[in-house]
């Protein structure tokens, strides 16, 4: 996600058959978040919210419903976080007619941006080839359907929700729901986002932690800001970071910071930015057509030959050698 004090744009996919309360539940709570946090703070971020489809046409839902987008795919440049819908009964041939939102999706992933799908309608990440090698759920009916036609993804049948980099697949419309709180909890805090959760869910519920799979959970310890300025790193990697700003930002001088990262972490702040810049870098080697230089500027490197140096001091291989490297391995494991 974004980092705040600013305006973040939130793009909602619509497609034939589509669960309406995949896409109406998250825009419901996404609004009232941005209502709290800004009735507290007028500088919080402002979330703009669209709908998106193939085409601008009315898309029929399985509920009856026709739901009229805003835009269609191709007028869609940049958008910060996209929602993907669940599909009703067997995804197929959904996907199969919808080849130019998978080539969408792909060239949005490649620009950096956050992808959420839900149920079924995370087969469209899988068919885009971004889940391959990564951890993944889906609805549980289709369990063995998933794994037949994307064996090479990572399902976690126990999971409710998995994350891997700036994926996130939850297995139902309720996990959807955890997914969007755990969102605004990291724009806008914590208060803001326990207040949506007791707006929109009076049971008590399973912890978004408790029953998801992340790739990035911060380390297990106490130390509540640093896990938050871990939260604000692993979202802002991409952009120029001054550690003196990041430190201000959680109310504590330079030294203080290194010192309770290193307590916490056993690795300083610097030392933690590297390793998601270089993580973030390799998944969009393996992934991607963009060239290293538009890789490094991505991961928030302006220098090309620093950012080759500390690939090769974190890999021992040049990110050209890498990207040759995985992509060889993938071409063999799909022959």
């Amino acid at each position: 996600m974004p980092t705040a004090s600013q305006t973040i744009t939130i793009t909602f996919v619509l497609c034939p058959q589509m669960l309406t309360t995949s896409t109406t539940l998250p825009i419901e709570m996404i609004q009232a978040a941005m209502s709290s946090a800004r009735a507290k703070d007028r500088q919080a971020s402002r979330i703009r919210i669209q709908t998106a489809a193939p085409t601008k046409d009315g898309v029929q839902t399985r509920s009856g419903f026709v739901l009229q987008p805003e835009y269609s795919l191709d007028e869609i440049e940049e958008t910060d976080v996209i929602y993907l819908p669940a599909l009703w009964r067997n995804p197929r041939p959904i996907i199969n007619r919808n080849q130019a939102l998978i080539d969408w999706i792909r060239k949005h992933y490649e620009k950096g941006c956050t992808l959420a799908a839900v149920g079924t309608g995370c087969c469209f990440l899988a068919e885009a080839g971004l889940l391959d090698g990564k951890p993944a759920t889906t609805h549980w009916h289709y369990f063995d359907q998933f794994q037949r036609d994307y064996p090479q993804v990572q399902l976690k049948r126990q999971y409710f929700i998995t994350q891997a980099g700036n994926l996130y697949c939850a297995a139902s419309v309720n996990a959807l729901a955890d997914l969007t709180v755990y969102f605004m909890q990291r724009l806008y805090g914590k208060a803001v986002a326990t207040q949506v959760e007791r707006n929109f869910s009076h049971e008590i519920r399973r912890s978004y932690e408790s029953s998801s799979f992340l790739e990035d959970r911060p380390t297990n310890h106490p130390d509540e800001d640093i896990i938050q300025a871990q939260m604000w790193l692993q979202d802002n990697y991409g952009r120029d970071i001054l550690l003196k700003e990041v430190a201000a930002r959680f109310d504590m001088s330079v030294r203080s910071f290194n010192r309770r990262f290193k307590a916490a972490l056993g690795k300083t702040p610097l030392q933690y930015l590297q390793e998601i810049r270089i993580e973030n870098a390799k998944d969009l080697l393996k992934t991607s057509n963009l060239s290293i230089s538009e890789i490094a500027y991505r991961v928030g490197y302006q220098d090309m030959s620093h950012f080759t140096g500390l690939f090769k001091k974190f890999l021992a291989v040049t990110p050209s050698e890498y990207r040759t490297t995985v992509r060889a391995k993938l071409f063999s494991a799909k022959v």
